[in-house]
């Protein structure tokens, strides 16, 4: 039996509205974007052949975090300097939701995006 190579194309965020949560994300990780499909927009960010996809769902029901609608992914973004990246993502549409929360490793601060997908900005110590 041989096995075929498998690699990892775009992890993929369904939502209300891809354009502006692409963009939202695209302006958080000063990252490429397109949308020019309204119903899957790509965010490509940094060095990485990993892309941010948006997938339009109608209807949508975020994820309530910690205790509501059950989250199924969240991204954990690594950054240099927690406060001021905490209050970039508010200034671009983000809530916070909890944090900051002492770890072992680091430091970090739970956020929802602006369609109410949980994301974590992390700061190693």
């Amino acid at each position: 039996m041989s096995s075929a190579a498998i690699s990892l194309r775009a992890i993929v965020l369904d939502c209300p509205d891809p354009p502006s949560l692409a963009t939202f994300y695209a302006d958080l990780l000063n990252g490429q974007l397109d949308v020019s499909d309204p119903g899957w927009c790509e965010v490509r960010a940094g060095d990485l052949s990993v892309k941010l996809a948006f997938q339009l769902a109608v209807p949508y029901d975020p994820p309530v975090w910690p205790d509501g609608t059950p989250q199924q992914v969240h991204l954990d973004l690594t950054v240099s300097d927690l406060h001021s990246a905490s209050l970039r993502a508010v200034e671009l549409g983000a809530t916070v939701l909890t944090g900051p929360v002492e770890d072992p490793g680091c430091t970090w601060i739970v956020h929802a995006d602006p369609a109410g997908h949980p994301f974590c900005l992390c700061k190693k110590r």
